[in-house]
């Protein structure tokens, strides 16, 4: 049977461990970790990242992920911590679900940007 968005959703969020705000920047500052905004570019030009936060778009991410594409970032490394936020959490938690189904393992939602701001994570100009 055909998922829907809903189904999918479920799943990715079953399997994505979800971070409170207050979890996410304690993680931060270990300093070991790669935080991943998933938002669109379009959507970081107009309210800024989390200061230090790589801007990978959903649509672009397993190929940024993957290390045998022609378009792989080197700050993805399977070993790594990948803490994952967008607007709301929603990609968020399809993109940690498609990096576990890629091999990755420490993989976190932190959820939504504009939550994450509010508590007091450090934001910069995209």
């Amino acid at each position: 049977m055909a998922k829907n968005v809903k189904d999918l959703l479920a799943e990715a969020n079953s399997s994505v461990p979800k971070l409170s705000p207050a979890e996410a920047a304690e993680k931060m500052k270990s300093g070991d970790v790669l935080v991943v905004d998933v938002r669109d570019p379009t959507e970081v030009q107009q309210i800024g990242k989390l200061k230090g936060a790589l801007n990978v778009s959903r649509g672009m991410l397993e190929f940024r992920a993957d290390p045998e594409s022609q378009y792989h970032n080197p700050a993805f490394q399977k070993d790594k911590t990948i803490l994952l936020h967008c607007a709301s959490g929603g990609r968020s938690a399809l993109a940690g679900k498609a990096l576990q189904d890629m091999g990755y393992t420490a993989v976190f939602n932190i959820g939504g940007f504009k939550d994450l701001a509010e508590a007091g994570i450090d934001t910069e100009p995209a």
